[in-house]
């Protein structure tokens, strides 16, 4: 916030305009604590590098220099007005303004076309702002059409800005995101993975994904997840209803969570409707492994990172045996419970739980397994590789089972010293 209004105080003693606009506006008006200052003014792109020669270009030829300090940075753009958007996303060109109304008219949305003067206080408002703000409304500046013809990764951006500040979308502009909701596909799958995620991760996740479904977003971009409305499951362990409504559960249940287990918990249960058959009862025969591979799909399409495909495959794959865990072998619950990241897993098993049956019995069983100390559960290798070479064996693929063997053994405590399980070793490489 410092260098925002350092900023300022140098482009206003330069004889330029500055205002801050924008979210940091918004959320300010709103009592949330801003994250992001931008900076709008009347000075071209030319006098903003004389003025921050350490700036960054960062869209030069669109008026934009990012101004940076230690671990702050501050965007700062020349007043303008937009050309023509012929590929749906970016201006032709740009012209640049001397005031800050022609600036606002280009802009999103009304609550983000607010502009506040750094060292006055006085707020700009050349829409409905500040009583779209009063009435928890998303309207789009001006016709909402011609707003989302623009640029179509606003369809999203409103359901984002509704989702996670509690809004409602202004009738109008929501009729506007369904007639245009096919535009979406015309966006980079990037673009459309990144508002996925802060949908999901920024709170109000339900609500957003509620969201979606109205306007027709969901079918277009999540045609799996809205595949899962209507499809019944056994009462039994599901009183809450279909398929749908318990993902929304789990999915209002969310606190801060990573973008891993948001997916993991949007995903975990992606391949019932495809495995849904009546057999006396309800079943999903497979619908976990169909799942992975489903989770798999769809994450590689919005081009997520691999290491977050993953995350959230396992996260599906694994979801299921928390039921068994009681039962486990004590060297197959070891190994279950120092998976990487289970504290994730932990966290997907009890929104499951409290999003259907209500029961945390095995939730609570786990909990206090991971309470065992570390040796336990993962305890120093008796033998290795070396050992076994050493024995007068020749490496192989067999090594890493005679391994994986006498760790078992030795977590069940069926042995305890190098004599033993080399014994196993022999026995098992003899044969």
């Amino acid at each position: 916030m410092a260098l925002a209004y350092t900023v300022a105080e140098r482009l206003r003693d330069a004889g330029y305009e500055a205002w801050f606009v924008g979210g940091c506006v918004r959320d300010e008006l709103l009592g949330r604590p801003a994250k992001d200052f931008d900076v709008a003014t009347s000075a071209r792109p030319e006098e903003l590098l004389r003025l921050f020669p350490g700036a960054d270009r960062v869209g030069a030829h669109f008026g934009v220099v990012l101004v940076h300090e230690g671990r702050e940075r501050v965007e700062v753009a020349t007043f303008r007005s937009d050309l023509a958007y012929a590929d749906g996303r970016h201006p032709d060109g740009v012209q640049f303004e001397r005031s800050p109304r022609e600036d606002a008219l280009r802009r999103d949305f009304t609550i983000n076309a607010l502009f506040r003067n750094p060292f006055t206080g006085e707020i700009l408002d050349f829409s409905t702002g500040r009583a779209d703000l009063a009435a928890k409304l998303i309207r789009t500046m001006g016709d909402p059409e011609r707003r989302f013809a623009e640029d179509h990764l606003r369809l999203l951006r409103a359901v984002r800005f509704a989702a996670r500040l509690g809004f409602a979308i202004e009738p109008e502009t929501m009729r506007a995101i369904q007639r245009f909701a096919p535009l979406i596909h015309r966006v980079s799958a990037e673009r459309v993975r990144d508002e996925i995620a802060r949908i999901l991760t920024e709170g109000g996740a339900r609500r957003g994904f509620e969201l979606l479904d109205e306007s027709g977003l969901l079918r277009e971009i999540l045609p799996e997840i809205a595949a899962m409305k209507g499809v019944a499951q056994p009462p039994e362990f599901h009183p809450e209803g279909d398929v749908w409504v318990h993902t929304l559960l789990m999915l209002e249940g969310m606190k801060n969570p990573s973008v891993t287990l948001a997916l993991g918990v949007l995903l975990h249960d992606v391949g019932k409707p495809p495995t849904f058959r009546v057999a006396e009862r309800i079943r999903f025969d497979g619908h976990v492994e169909e799942g992975v591979e489903m989770t798999r799909a769809i994450l590689q399409r919005l081009r997520f990172p691999s290491d977050v495909v993953d995350g959230a495959a396992a996260l599906v794959e694994n979801h299921m045996k928390f039921r068994d865990a009681p039962h486990m072998r004590e060297s197959r619950l070891k190994r279950f419970i120092r998976m990487d990241d289970f504290a994730e897993h932990m966290e997907l098993h009890r929104l499951d739980c409290t999003s259907s049956h209500g029961h945390l019995d095995n939730y609570y069983f786990v909990r206090d397994k991971l309470q065992m100390p570390a040796e336990e559960l993962r305890p120093s290798p008796l033998i290795t590789g070396k050992d076994l070479i050493d024995a007068g064996f020749a490496p192989g693929p067999g090594f890493g089972v005679v391994l994986r063997e006498v760790e078992d053994a030795q977590m069940e405590n069926r042995i305890a010293t190098r004599d033993e399980a080399l014994k196993i070793a022999r026995r098992m490489l003899q044969k």
